[in-house]
C-alpha cells in the first residue's frame, strides 16, 4: 500500500479584499477565499502564477477542470476570452482570516510614460473589492517555488533586486532572525517608493531611487565573513551580471548564491515562456 502525497501546487479562486498604494509605482493588493485555508508556505521568496481577466471581462478564464491538460486549454482559449497569466511573489500570507499580499510594480501607469503599461499593471492600478482572479500556488510549505535558502553555517547574507524583487527581498529582510548580518540594495523608480523595512537583522540597507546598483555593488566594503551567501533576483541580464561579479571577482562559492530572473528586458512574460525561460 502506497501513502498519497499531496500536490505541491494547486489551483486557488481568490477576490480582492482591498488594495493600498504604496508609493507612485508600488501597489499593494489583498486577496482573501475559501480556497486559502489550503494555501500553506514557509517561503518569503514564494513564486505564484496569477491570472488576471483578460480585458473587458470580469471573470478570469482558466479551464482547471481539464486537470493536468489545463495549460493546453488555456492556451488553445481565443486572446480575447483567455486570463492573462503573470508571475510574482507572495509578500505576506496571514491566518484568522486568510488573507494574501501581493505587491504590484505599476510600469507605464503614470501619464506620458515611456513604455505603454502592460495587462498586469492596468488590472492592479485599477483594482477593487469583489474583483476576481485564479492563482497557482502552494499546497505544501515547503517547495520548489521558494529559492531564498541559505546555508546553517550562513555568516553573510548579500541581497540585491530590482523593483520587480523589492516585494520578496522585503519580505526575507524582514523574516530575519536577530543576528543575522546582511547587506542588501534594492532598486525602486522614485523616492516615495522607499518602504520602511522592519528587520531583527544586523542589516544595512541601501534604496537606490531611479538608477541601478552594479557601481554601488562593486565599489562597497564588504563585512569580512567565511561563509556569505547571496540572493539576487530582477531583470535576468542584470541578475547574470551580478552573479559573475559575487563568483568572479568576490570570490563566493557558485553554490551559495541564489540568482532568478523574474524577467527579460524587451520580452514579454509569454514571450519568456515560448522561449522555456
Amino acid at each position: 500500500m502506497t501513502t498519497a502525497v499531496a500536490a505541491p501546487f494547486r489551483f486557488f479562486s481568490l477576490q480582492v479584499v482591498r488594495t493600498r498604494r504604496l508609493g507612485p509605482s508600488l501597489v499593494r493588493v489583498t486577496f482573501d477565499g475559501a480556497d486559502l485555508a489550503h494555501f500553506h508556505s514557509e517561503g518569503r521568496d514564494q513564486s505564484l502564477s496569477l491570472f488576471i481577466p483578460a480585458e473587458g471581462r470580469t471573470e478570469p478564464a482558466v479551464p482547471v477542470e481539464l486537470g493536468e491538460g489545463w495549460f493546453q486549454g488555456w492556451r488553445e482559449l481565443p486572446d480575447d476570452v483567455r486570463a492573462v497569466m503573470r508571475s510574482y511573489t507572495l509578500r505576506e500570507l496571514r491566518r484568522d482570516p486568510d488573507e494574501i499580499d501581493i505587491d504590484f510594480v505599476l510600469h507605464g501607469i503614470e501619464p506620458g510614460a515611456a513604455t505603454p503599461a502592460g495587462p498586469a499593471s492596468r488590472w492592479a492600478s485599477r483594482a477593487a473589492a469583489g474583483d476576481r482572479v485564479i492563482l497557482i500556488g502552494p499546497a505544501v510549505a515547503d517547495n520548489r517555488a521558494i529559492r531564498f535558502r541559505p546555508p546553517a553555517d550562513t555568516d553573510l547574507v548579500l541581497i540585491w533586486g530590482d523593483d520587480t524583487a523589492v516585494p520578496a527581498a522585503t519580505a526575507i529582510l524582514e523574516s530575519l532572525p536577530a543576528g543575522t548580518r546582511v547587506r542588501a540594495w534594492l532598486e525602486v523608480p522614485r523616492a516615495g517608493d522607499v518602504q520602511e523595512v522592519v528587520t531583527a537583522a544586523d542589516a544595512e540597507i541601501d534604496w537606490l531611487v531611479g538608477g541601478t546598483a552594479e557601481a554601488a555593488i562593486r565599489g562597497a566594503a564588504l563585512p569580512a565573513a567565511d561563509h556569505p551567501y547571496v540572493w539576487i533576483a530582477g531583470e535576468s541580464g542584470r541578475v547574470k551580471e551580478l552573479r559573475r561579479h559575487f563568483v568572479g571577482e568576490r570570490g563566493v562559492d557558485r553554490r551559495r548564491v541564489t540568482f532568478v530572473g523574474y524577467w527579460r528586458q524587451g520580452l514579454t512574460e509569454e514571450q519568456l515562456r515560448e522561449a522555456g525561460e
